[in-house]
């Protein structure tokens, strides 16, 4: 008797125990072979410094495509790792169907998805959004970004392997106490602000901007680059105006300073106005003054202008209908149009980003890495300058023998420790933050300053990523806000936008062609398997009591 109360006093202890591990001790396992469940180390770091309760409501809720099923179950359990790592977070479900008007005055627009479902196309509505609340403020989180996908399918991929960067991006601005600062220089002829409100109202949302004036290095030199080294960043949209030594010197120890520095550089001049007005222009070098500077870090932006088959299109005029012109949208060589490079998070899922009367940037030998980000198709052809641009050219049936240039470099990612361009020269000016070399940094230079450039709509600015005229739709906007988001990186963030996850999705053709089947093994097996089962029941029930 002794012993059965001891047998049972043992497992009402260890029935405690158990229950106690398993309250205090807790561990998840992912058995995906891509580990699309863990949590990165980046996220662990971003959700271990939450301490407020974060609020998120997530609008896939209702009826939708079976596919995008696929995104709310994804979203769902991505969203239950994040409350296992911090119990903080508190996220819900909602459907958006009777609140459709107010979301979309919030900014969450709805997409409009193509469904096929028994050979039959329809269109469906859905909200693919999420917002995060903490406190007073809102951060909204887009379930279904712009991608270069063809298909449904690969978007939805896209979506489901940015999730984590999309969540944790947003969780780092919404926390974030203090902005980084970016300086947007102006004093020797860039872009006014109008033609750079649809890139720089989207990253103000993010970071503090500010307009910097250079030409004020003439008054006090010192002031102009003590102030300018309280930025984290410089952006230089198109200079059309030479830089004075002194100039040059405040942005070369910006640099070695450690200030991340984004180069949008047009060295030849090539007036599109001109061009549509009278059908020819005259493209002619540029000179800057900044060769020397970007020769030191590495790159050398040349003068010839690339023309390339793979290009955008313009439209224009090529006939009238009574007093109505009639337009016509026609590839222009001039506008090339590069691809992404796949294996970068800046560049990676990017629509073709247009570029307009580009050039072509060499690396030279140096300690620096160069990352090439943007790069033309090999049908290209190098165009020396001063020339004439004429718009009859677009008539010409292009040569494939005369565009064997081959890919043209547009766009660089140096990284590394920058030797300043005034190590062994004489100094423009005497400051006590000459710095000969800098410490680990980056800057992004391209061969275009009109990349940022958006266009006018009735005095108004348009969409960079949406050419006004023909609607195409371009990756310019995305590429410099991820160009931004990359140089002012510091945790490593953005390199979630690389994680790949393998999407195993259904075959549409094979399961409507053999459907019928399918519906027999899922019905019919079944009620089979179980009218069986209730005869040899019956039968061996009879056999038994007869």
């Amino acid at each position: 008797m002794n012993k059965k109360l001891q047998h049972i006093a043992f497992v009402f202890i260890g029935i405690l125990l158990v229950n106690y591990l398993a309250n205090s001790v807790h561990k998840r396992f992912d058995l995906t072979k891509d580990k699309r469940y863990t949590i990165s180390e980046v996220s662990t770091n971003l959700l271990s410094k939450l301490d407020d309760n974060i609020f998120i409501n997530v609008y896939l809720e209702g009826d939708f495509p079976a596919e995008f099923k696929r995104l709310q179950i994804e979203t769902r359990q991505f969203l239950e790792e994040l409350k296992a790592e911090n119990s903080n977070i508190r996220f819900r479900f909602i459907n958006p169907d009777n609140i459709r008007e107010r979301l979309v005055k919030r900014g969450m627009l709805p997409s409009q998805l193509t469904v096929e479902e028994d050979g039959k196309l329809s269109e469906a509505i859905i909200f693919p959004w999420a917002e995060i609340i903490s406190g007073k403020q809102v951060e909204l989180v887009s379930l279904l970004p712009n991608s270069v996908a063809k298909t449904q399918e690969a978007q939805l991929q896209n979506a489901i392997e940015k999730l984590e960067f999309s969540f944790a991006n947003a969780l780092h601005n919404i926390t974030q106490k203090e902005k980084q600062k970016i300086a947007v220089i102006s004093g020797n002829g860039e872009l006014e602000d109008i033609y750079l409100y649809s890139l720089l109202s989207e990253v103000g949302k993010k970071y503090r901007l500010a307009k910097f004036t250079l030409d004020s290095v003439t008054s006090n030199p010192q002031k102009t680059l003590k102030d300018l080294t309280k930025y984290d960043l410089a952006i230089i949209a198109k200079p059309t105006e030479r830089f004075t030594e002194q100039e040059k010197f405040t942005l070369d120890q910006f640099i070695t300073n450690g200030g991340k520095s984004l180069w949008m550089i047009d060295n030849n001049y090539a007036d599109t106005d001109s061009l549509y007005n009278e059908g020819k222009m005259l493209a002619f070098p540029r000179d800057l003054n900044l060769t020397d500077l970007l020769f030191s870090y590495g790159v050398r932006v040349n003068n010839h202008l690339i023309q390339d088959l793979y290009s955008a299109k313009i439209p224009l005029a090529t006939g009238n209908t009574g007093n109505q012109a009639q337009f016509q949208h026609l590839n222009w060589f001039y506008h090339p149009l590069t691809n992404e490079n796949p294996n970068h998070p800046i560049t990676k899922n990017v629509n073709p980003v247009r570029f307009r009367f580009t050039t072509q940037i060499d690396t030279l030998k140096n300690p620096i890495k160069k990352t090439p980000l943007l790069i033309t198709s090999v049908l290209t052809k190098k165009v020396g300058t001063p020339t004439f641009v004429e718009l009859q050219d677009i008539a010409k049936e292009p040569k494939q023998n005369d565009y064997a240039s081959g890919p043209q470099l547009l766009a660089v990612l140096l990284e590394g420790d920058f030797n300043s361009a005034y190590k062994n020269r004489v100094k423009p000016f005497q400051t006590s933050l000459f710095k000969s070399e800098s410490n680990s940094n980056k800057m992004v230079v391209i061969a275009d300053g009109d990349l940022g450039k958006n266009q006018i709509l009735k005095g108004k600015p348009h969409d960079l990523s949406l050419d006004k005229w023909t609607g195409q739709q371009f990756g310019n906007k995305d590429f410099l806000i991820n160009t931004i988001d990359y140089l002012l990186d510091d945790s490593g963030l953005i390199q979630l936008r690389n994680k790949t996850i393998q999407i195993n999705l259904l075959d549409k053709q094979k399961a409507y062609t053999k459907k019928r089947f399918w519906q027999f093994i899922n019905i019919g097996v079944p009620l089979s398997l179980l009218a069986l089962f209730g005869f040899v029941f019956n039968y061996l029930r009879k056999r038994k009591y007869s």
